[in-house]
């Protein structure tokens, strides 16, 4: 029997990590979801509040069915804010809509990180479709030619594109809600202790980030010493 001690090494601590991230996400969002601001401002209020006090009034604000499935749209502008977080009066709605308004912000202000990844989404999609074919057909092929030993590293980096795009998503991430939080404050959105719980969501949400570079990079490395191996 096949034992690929690479995946328990090096991917299975990455995925458990991940794991753990996701259901602490989910966790902290119930827990501050019970906690309702004091001015009852909904989740739309705020990413509205947040988008008018940008100046960005074009942006419009949908509701979209599903749990934290927020998201911003910047090819239609419009911010799409789940049924959790959208009618909601919860701390934990108002980071998460703060938060998504304020990846707005960065595509106005034209923030670089939020600009590189956008650019380069067409060629990482591209790159994760065709990584693990040319990977799989160098590993089979690699004792006829050396050549599928080329194939299979041309393989590794176009999934090191995915990895890139793992990395500048974490600035993205922690800018946005850095945003959000300030804008919260100078937008007196919550009170002082209300806080708590918009930055608690926040912080759980941009450690799942962490978590999915974790895999990301476990699985490349995995993707070497699988090659490498095989070389040898």
């Amino acid at each position: 029997m096949f034992f690929d001690y690479t995946y328990v090494v090096l991917v299975l601590p990455a995925v458990l990590f991940a794991l753990w991230a996701s259901a602490r996400v989910n966790g902290t969002f119930r827990k501050y979801q019970q906690q309702r601001s004091r001015r009852g401002i909904t989740g739309y209020a705020a990413a509205r509040a947040v988008l008018d006090a940008n100046g960005l009034f074009q942006i419009r604000i949908e509701r979209v069915s599903g749990n934290l499935t927020d998201h911003y749209d910047p090819r239609t502008q419009v911010i799409r804010l789940s049924d959790s977080v959208y009618g909601s009066t919860s701390t934990a709605a108002i980071g998460v809509a703060a938060h998504e308004a304020g990846h707005a912000v960065q595509y106005a202000t034209d923030y670089a990180p939020i600009r590189f990844r956008a650019a380069i989404i067409p060629i990482t999609n591209l790159g994760s479709q065709l990584a693990l074919p040319l990977v799989i057909i160098g590993l089979l092929f690699m004792s006829v030619s050396s050549v599928f030993l080329q194939v299979a590293y041309v393989g590794i980096a176009c999934f090191g594109l995915s990895v890139l795009f793992q990395l500048v998503t974490l600035p993205t991430e922690f800018n946005a809600s850095r945003r959000a939080l300030a804008a919260i404050e100078s937008n007196h959105l919550l009170d002082e202790d209300e806080m708590v719980g918009a930055r608690k969501t926040l912080s759980a949400a941009a450690m799942t980030y962490v978590a999915a570079l974790a895999v990301s990079l476990a699985q490349l490395l995995r993707l070497l010493a699988l090659v490498s191996r095989r070389r040898d």
